[in-house]
């Protein structure tokens, strides 16, 4: 039994990316599609598909690297925890690196990335930071 579903898709991501997979795979869900598409709005991944499979559907997402090879991805680590959840105005939202990497939020809106969230003017559940 799985008790964190999105840790497990940002560990899936992690070692992808570390043996340089071109994609990854993991069981489908809804959060797990809004942080997917946060990823490919903000340029971390080329696409996501959604592949039918039995007994669960599996969400495919295909890796993005540089032109030399390097990683997009160098860091990708859990904020809210569900031991310990982290909840964010969007006036308290802080730049990731100086704007070189993302938070993911889950709003009242959807998931979306920090930017997005300051210009919309929403707070949330501060998913996931990436860099």
């Amino acid at each position: 039994m799985m008790t964190d579903p999105i840790a497990d898709m940002l560990t899936r991501i992690r070692n992808a990316v570390r043996i340089e997979r071109p994609h990854v795979d993991m069981p489908v869900s809804k959060v797990k599609k809004g942080v997917a598409d946060v990823l490919k709005r903000e340029g971390y991944i080329w696409d996501w598909t959604e592949v039918e499979d039995q007994p669960v559907g599996q969400l495919r997402l295909e890796l993005k690297y540089g032109p030399n090879g390097e990683r997009l991805i160098r860091h990708i680590k859990r904020v809210s925890k569900p031991g310990r959840r982290v909840y964010s105005k969007s006036r308290e939202l802080r730049p990731i690196l100086q704007g070189l990497g993302i938070s993911v939020l889950s709003t009242s809106r959807g998931v979306v990335s920090d930017r997005e969230a300051r210009q919309r003017n929403l707070g949330g559940e501060i998913l996931c930071e990436i860099w």
